[in-house]
């Protein structure tokens, strides 16, 4: 048996020890049958890779920065060494990997990291049809949250845009080893059906980030400088972000295009 993995905090690493959560995580990916290609990141010890390889329906990819998860894998006679990537999931080229196939991503993410893997399976909209991921609460909870929340935030909004978002299940500290000092979730993102944004995707962006680095300010003052006299006398504009659906975002989006 390989030497275990030391969980190492720089690479924001807890591994989940318990069996049952790491089935229910893998359970619910790809519910529909419709993907075949996973890309499991950040493996550890393989407590979600062994589920993973029981499931026909899925074929494995494995990406884990960590050269001794990946040493400790290559010992295991469940998983073929063709299956496992040692390299930087944020910096890889996903093509390299799926071309131009549709694929899911799948794991108990390094916390340091997490939002920036749902920001990069956003990058890849067009291929990526569903995350299932473990996150720490707070986070899982701001990416889920809907209007009127308030956590919702920047990531709620540009990730519902393209993305349907459950929130799965909770998971205590003391089923990591070492436990984090938080509790976690689990949490699914499947793409919607939306392939373009009805308005400028590169403003609309713009007016999330600006509204929501001012969120206690009415969208009025937050957005003055993009507002005509004749919005800002519109009732839409006297919410705070956190009340707007992505839908009034993209509404707001057009109208102040309208006027540029």
């Amino acid at each position: 048996m390989a030497k275990r993995v030391r969980a190492k905090k720089q690479l924001g690493q807890h591994f989940l020890t318990d069996l049952s959560i790491a089935k229910a995580t893998v359970d619910a990916f790809n519910v529909d049958g419709k993907l075949k290609n996973v890309l499991e990141v950040g493996a550890g010890m393989g407590v979600l890779t062994k589920f993973i390889t029981e499931r026909k329906d899925l074929k494995l990819t494995v990406i884990d920065i960590d050269t001794e998860s990946i040493e400790y894998l290559k010992q295991e006679h469940w998983i073929n060494n063709d299956q496992l990537i040692e390299g930087d999931f944020l910096s890889i080229d996903l093509k390299t990997i799926y071309g131009d196939q549709p694929f899911g991503i799948l794991g108990n993410f390094p916390y340091n990291i997490s939002t920036q893997i749902l920001f990069k399976a956003l990058e890849y909209k067009d291929q990526c049809l569903e995350v299932v991921g473990m996150f720490q609460k707070e986070v899982a909870e701001r990416i889920a949250s809907k209007e009127g929340s308030k956590v919702y935030g920047i990531t709620s909004i540009l990730l519902q845009a393209f993305f349907d978002i459950d929130y799965l299940f909770t998971v205590h500290e003391d089923v990591f080893n070492p436990p984090p000092k938080v509790k976690s979730a689990v949490i699914r993102l499947k793409r919607n059906s939306v392939k373009k944004l009805p308005c400028d995707e590169k403003l609309f962006k713009q007016l999330v980030k600006v509204s929501f680095n001012q969120r206690r300010k009415t969208m009025r003052n937050s957005l003055k400088q993009y507002l005509t006299d004749e919005l800002k006398a519109m009732e839409l504009f006297n919410k705070r972000p956190e009340q707007l659906s992505v839908q009034q975002f993209i509404e707001l989006t057009n109208l102040i295009e309208s006027t540029q």
